[in-house]
């Protein structure tokens, strides 16, 4: 059995969806067992920062979960609390959390498509109610499969003493990214065009730019190609222009190698598809919602073009993640506190939530500090 913490209250304030549009901020229990204890394996966090996700506004808005629930997954803070048989972390240790992670067996792990694995399906992070994540309220309780075993990479990772905060809550989306970007097997011969310059569509583009392939960037806003460039991210294409045309125009009229699509907007499809070259890569980053688009299929058998997705976090790469994220904050060269345009109190977590619905050309990630 654990300890109680008796510096822990018994109830603290969450964002909590209560429906379609509906997220209020009310005062619900601190999410421990009747007696204030956790289970073995367990950790309670108490949130320092709380990034807002598009998939946490997809939910929000469409309706695809029961209410009541608390989301947020972008998260790090301050263990308070530990469960029984937890050696590896102490209260005081200054943590990320992962929602997912996979069981590391199934047939699924095996072949390392680990977001489709039952477990990984599991959210492992909650504020309370039905687990979904709860990084928008004070405290989360951590299940043990994320907390893992010493020696185990999981899905909680230690924050050292000179990162902030706030530039470890990008850990997880920087994860779902590097992935991706793994995934195209990039060469330093080759042009990206990433379309979209939202936090996730930089996060995409300096990664692939790290690999020294050279990276076209589109996007509507020349306030977000501003941003874009503190990353490197130096060869802007207007989106209110010919992207395909461009795309071409840079790369001896062939078409990118690679189209990164960083926006959920199925008619970018056909963008990216007629913007790479014969034998070229177009992968979707942001197409979550189920639905049908439209694209030539004879792109991809006479062209011999690849439509491909990537899709969530991948755990065996958490570790080189977190150094990643670690190391460019200390040599400036991957500060992604940059990213943060906005940072909202937990009081109005509702007024966040609506200005990250509706993107503005001065808006980019916009946090929660509970």
């Amino acid at each position: 059995m654990s300890e109680i913490n008796k510096d822990v209250p018994a109830t603290m304030r969450a964002a909590v969806y209560r429906g379609v549009d509906d997220v209020r901020v009310e005062t619900v229990p601190v999410p421990l067992n009747g007696d204030g204890t956790l289970d073995p394996g367990e950790v309670l966090v108490r949130i320092d920062t709380c990034g807002i996700c598009g998939t946490d506004l997809k939910k929000i808005h469409a309706g695809s979960h029961t209410a009541p629930r608390i989301f947020g997954h972008e998260m790090a803070g301050t263990i308070a609390m530990v469960g029984a048989g937890v050696e590896h972390f102490a209260i005081g240790d200054r943590v990320m959390a992962y929602h997912h992670v996979p069981c590391g067996e199934c047939y699924y792990c095996r072949k390392q498509t680990f977001a489709q694995c039952e477990t990984y399906k599991k959210v492992g992070c909650t504020a309370g109610f039905a687990a979904a994540g709860g990084g928008f309220a004070e405290y989360i309780r951590v299940m043990d499969w994320i907390v893992g075993k010493p020696g185990k990479t999981a899905g909680l990772i230690k924050i050292p003493d000179d990162i902030p905060f706030e530039q470890a809550s990008f850990i997880e989306p920087v994860n779902t990214c590097y992935k991706a970007v793994r995934l195209l097997g990039l060469q330093a011969d080759e042009t990206v065009l990433v379309i979209g310059q939202g936090p996730i569509g930089i996060l995409l583009a300096a990664l692939a730019r790290r690999t020294g392939a050279a990276v076209l960037t589109s996007d509507l806003y020349e306030e977000r190609h501003a941003i874009a460039a503190r990353f490197g991210l130096d060869r802007p294409l207007d989106a209110r222009g010919d992207v395909v045309a461009a795309a071409k125009a840079a790369t001896e009229g062939r078409g990118a190698d690679v189209a990164l699509v960083a926006v959920g907007a199925d008619a970018l499809i056909r963008t990216a598809m007629d913007a790479i070259r014969p034998g070229g890569r177009a992968m979707l980053f942001a197409s979550t919602q189920h639905g049908e688009a439209a694209f030539d299929p004879a792109a991809v058998c006479m062209d011999e073009k690849t439509l491909m997705g990537s899709y969530s976090a991948s755990v065996a790469i958490n570790e080189e993640v977190a150094q990643l994220v670690f190391a460019g904050y200390r040599d400036g060269s991957f500060d992604l506190t940059q990213l943060i345009s906005h940072r909202f109190a937990l009081e109005d977590a509702a007024a966040a939530i609506d200005l990250a619905s509706h993107p503005q050309a001065g808006s980019m990630k916009i946090v929660i500090k509970p």
